[in-house]
């Protein structure tokens, strides 16, 4: 047999709220009275939101300088040679290749290396 649970409830659900009686309202304060503490507290929370949004617009405005700024990279057509546009465009394809070869250069070392000691040496 299952154990009971003191809840009267499955596990997920919750308990209804018990309502307190009017006379309880009554002693509570009013809704447009604010203490000290609460309005420290909420000039806490505006200075650490109007810091957030400074520092936000700061990054915005160095966002929008640098896209403002021409690039080095960017390509003029105007007069130039092709070779000329093409060292200007196609600098990221020297660089891949670059390392294309770096790694099969590697590799190919690699490999000799392991025919040496398996072949000439026999060290396995």
């Amino acid at each position: 047999m299952a154990k009971r649970s003191r809840l009267g409830a499955r596990p997920g659900q919750r308990r209804p709220l018990q309502r307190s009686t009017a006379g309880a309202r009554a002693t509570t304060r009013p809704a447009d009275a604010v203490t000290a503490e609460e309005m420290a507290r909420a000039a806490e929370l505006e200075a650490q939101i109007l810091a957030e949004e400074q520092i936000a617009a700061e990054s915005r405005k160095s966002r929008d300088r640098r896209a403002k700024t021409p690039a080095e990279d960017t390509a003029i057509y105007s007069s130039s040679t092709l070779a000329q546009r093409a060292a200007q465009e196609y600098g990221y394809v020297q660089r891949d290749l670059r390392r294309i070869a770096i790694v099969g250069g590697g590799l190919l070392i690699v490999l000799v290396i392991i025919d040496i000691l398996l072949n000439v040496a026999h060290v396995f």
